[in-house]
């Protein structure tokens, strides 16, 4: 039986369903987001790049971050847009598991840059003295590298485990780009083995990160509340504060889709949570980075505005 089974060739992502005047308006919506998550991250990466004063472990670990959202929201969003202004909502089958490799290999890497970020700041202002030792600049590009590297190894377990389903039943995703969990919907077998390693996944990738970031931010805040200077613990709740507020945005909307009990619409709840990680996520982190951080600020004033020499 399993040799007359033919699979499929393409599926059609169902995406929002909505009528005509709202998806319109989702678009021009949606386009305007995605153009700022773009820009947005772009120019925290630029001014990271140009300023040598931003040349530290702290924005060395942002620029990554800000390569990573873009690449997120570029992987799931154009084909959004797209389906949202033509009825033929189709992709083949090969660029939709390819989405959704690297739709886990990005989120993956979000979640362990933002840990180190975490480890970097626990570092800064609990150990000042033995920072520029700890963090050196080998140190930094072994992290960002392993997280790079690992994550893209734990998608690609991902990616072998979905191809060994039979995909030959139904086509359609519920959704509006191939999210694991909707594309495992597809597959005519069982998928126990597939659901175990996802949150067997999450567990080590979601829960284990965020409770080490808890406890470093724990210690962080009782450093900071030791430090006699006004302008210093000023300085230290800045930086941290707009970490912290990226962190809950990204740990609080996939644990929630991931880990929680299942509403009653799980469809349409993984669509809207979804949306936190493609495009609300990524643009909002560099607006948190550059209106909560003085130095993202007075780089960007620099960069606007460069000083005349006298």
């Amino acid at each position: 039986m399993r040799g007359n089974q033919t699979w499929i060739t393409e599926v059609t992502l169902l995406g929002f369903q909505a009528g005509v005047a709202v998806e319109c308006f989702l678009f021009g919506l949606f386009s305007l987001f995605y153009s700022f998550t773009l820009l947005g991250n772009g120019v925290i990466l630029g001014i990271i790049c140009l300023d040598h004063r931003l040349h530290t472990p702290m924005y060395f670990f942002l620029s990554h971050l800000a390569i990573v959202d873009m690449s997120y929201a570029s992987n799931n969003v154009p084909k959004m847009l797209a389906n949202l202004m033509t009825k033929r909502r189709t992709i083949s089958f090969i660029p939709c598991i390819m989405q959704t490799f690297l739709y886990l290999a990005f989120a993956h890497i979000e979640c362990l840059i933002l840990v180190v970020m975490s480890y970097d700041r626990f570092v800064a202002i609990c150990h000042p003295l033995h920072y520029t030792v700890i963090m050196s600049w080998r140190v930094c590009t072994a992290l960002a590298a392993a997280s790079w590297i690992f994550s893209f190894l734990l998608a690609l377990v991902h990616l072998l485990l979905i191809l060994r389903l039979p995909f030959c039943g139904p086509h359609e995703v519920n959704h509006f780009f191939c999210e694991i969990l909707s594309v495992l919907k597809l597959a005519y077998a069982d998928t126990t083995l597939n659901q175990v390693v996802i949150f067997a996944a999450c567990v080590f990738i979601l829960v284990g990160p965020l409770c080490l970031v808890l406890v470093s931010y724990t210690r962080i805040l009782i450093a900071i509340l030791k430090i006699q200077s006004g302008d210093g613990r000023k300085k230290a709740f800045s930086t941290c504060s707009s970490h912290l507020c990226v962190v809950g945005l990204f740990f609080g909307s996939a644990i929630v889709m991931y880990m929680a009990p299942k509403s009653q619409h799980p469809e349409e709840q993984q669509k809207i949570l979804s949306l936190f990680y493609s495009l609300f996520n990524p643009m909002l982190n560099p607006l948190i980075y550059s209106l909560r951080n003085a130095e993202v600020k007075g780089a960007l004033r620099r960069a606007l505005w460069k000083e005349r020499p006298a």
